[in-house]
């Protein structure tokens, strides 16, 4: 059982009921990805006019340089939980690769058949359908902020002036923006 547990929450109290719920549930995915080193959850309400929407749970898993990130939005934080959980087993799915028919060694075991299953549907689904191509001019992160409204996208690459970088300029779902830095290892 994955021991490497963090669990935080941002307008919502984790009690011990939860943080159980949490740990036996995550504590279960190193069953189908050994590698795992370390998982967080984190857990949040927000007040949002759609109480659908209003739970949500984030989880991160951190496996031999990669990292896999779910999120769910929910009106109970414990289906967002479930959900979000769903949706990881689906990514390790991905990040597996191939259908396995039979135990692995390492005591690795085999994804239930449901997640195979929607992994070969998006294998089929997802390709390269579009190349494009564009200049990139050099600017800073308030003229990139511009740019991507006057674009009305959720991203925006840019040559960044003051880190001499390519930088990705993106829209949070909390309405602020994030900006990607890659560095070479």
């Amino acid at each position: 059982m994955l021991d490497n547990i963090t669990i935080h929450g941002r307008n919502l109290e984790v009690t011990p009921r939860l943080r159980e719920y949490v740990e036996r549930k995550v504590g279960k995915l190193d069953r189908y990805l050994p590698t795992i080193s370390s998982a967080r959850m984190d857990l949040a309400m927000e007040n949002t006019r759609s109480a659908q929407h209003r739970h949500i749970a984030q989880l991160t898993v951190w496996t031999r340089g990669r990292i896999l990130r779910a999120e769910e939005r929910t009106d109970d934080i414990f289906a967002a939980i479930d959900a979000v959980m769903d949706k990881m087993y689906r990514q390790i799915a991905r990040y597996k690769g191939k259908r396995q028919d039979r135990f692995r060694a390492g005591g690795e075991l085999p994804l239930p058949e449901e997640y195979l299953e929607e992994m070969e549907e998006d294998e089929e689904e997802a390709r390269i359908v579009r190349v494009k191509r564009f200049e990139v001019v050099p600017m800073n992160e308030e003229e990139a902020i511009e740019q991507m409204e006057l674009l009305g996208h959720d991203f925006f690459v840019f040559y960044n002036a003051d880190t001499e970088s390519i930088n990705v300029l993106y829209r949070r779902k909390d309405g602020h923006y994030g900006l990607l830095q890659p560095q070479m290892p």
